[in-house]
């Protein structure tokens, strides 16, 4: 590094802030590489030359120089500052394949998108990069110390929430292997003994191609039979929905109709119910699947004709 650069600091525009430059400063204090005080908002070259980093402005878009600007007219990449950091933090090894595609997956490409001009502008949907914006200054002639601390207002903000993204990622890691575990024993059923995030991973490993129909887990003090959607992108959806006549039924009326005394709750979309024990749940299960009256999503009809015997993990 130059030697008269200072060591862990970070240039940005001053003025009004927006996302991705925000963002991007988050993303590196997230890593450890920026200490808060350097992050200096000038754009004064002779401040900006002695940064380590420099988001958002300047011109140039060069990762081994540190630079990361997206509105010089020699970029066209989809890549705002805050997708360029995310990408340097994968290509310098502090971020696994898996790890960039959780972050850019979860809120990163949305921000890249929006300042990029590419967001959908749907009336009433709210982006992340919508709620940074509400950071800044109400007032249009606010002073530069009011935007400075309005930007590590906002600043604050990101790096807390990436935080929590972190953790809740590194969370749904620690579960991996006993998803594929269950994924290895069961068939139309996964069955988890604990509450346990198990969704991105069952797609992690394949499991558009598993024959699972339902997972049941504990809810608290109750246990929970929960459709398996048919692949992530259809989160909304599941193979097999539970039966029509128990849709947004409550205790006394669900226990009447599935006839199993635990029953507590069916969601009206039919795509998980709420029983007192393990074993009503496993009653549901056993219910849904013998008196099942509508086809299967179409990408597991032929999947369930071969599996109709010899069932195994329920």
């Amino acid at each position: 590094m130059n030697a008269n650069k200072i060591p862990r600091s970070c240039g940005t525009h001053d003025g009004t802030f927006h996302a991705d430059e925000v963002t991007a400063c988050a993303l590196l204090l997230l890593f450890n590489l920026i200490d808060q005080d350097k992050i200096f908002r000038t754009r004064d070259p002779k401040i900006l030359n002695n940064c380590e980093y420099v988001c958002d402005l300047g011109g140039i878009y060069d990762s081994k120089e540190k630079l990361f600007d997206h509105h010089q007219v020699d970029y066209q990449g989809p890549l705002s500052s805050a997708g360029m950091i995310l990408r340097y933090l994968e290509t310098t090894g502090h971020l696994k394949i898996n790890e960039y595609d959780f972050f850019n997956d979860s809120l990163v490409r949305g921000i890249d998108d929006h300042d990029n001009g590419k967001d959908p502008l749907i009336p009433g949907y709210c982006t992340f990069s919508h709620v940074i914006s509400n950071f800044t200054p109400i007032q249009y002639d606010c002073t530069p110390e009011e935007q400075n601390l309005a930007f590590h207002e906002a600043l604050k903000f990101t790096h807390d929430y990436l935080v929590r993204l972190w953790k809740h990622f590194k969370y749904t890691q620690s579960c991996r292997e006993i998803v594929a575990t269950c994924m290895e024993k069961s068939n139309e059923c996964l069955i988890f003994k604990q509450n346990i995030p198990w969704l991105e991973t069952f797609f992690e490993l394949k499991g558009i191609d598993h024959p699972a129909l339902f997972v049941i887990m504990p809810s608290g003090h109750h246990w929970k039979l929960r459709g398996i959607p048919p692949n992530y992108q259809d989160r909304m959806k599941v193979r097999l929905p539970q039966p029509k006549e128990w849709a947004g039924l409550l205790d006394d009326d669900l226990k009447r109709v599935s006839g199993i005394p635990g029953a507590i709750f069916c969601h009206k979309g039919r795509f998980i119910s709420v029983w007192e024990t393990y074993e009503d749940a496993l009653k549901a299960l056993e219910f849904t699947l013998k008196n099942a009256k509508e086809p299967y999503d179409n990408d597991f009809r032929e999947n369930y004709q071969g599996r109709a015997t010899g069932r195994k993990g329920i």
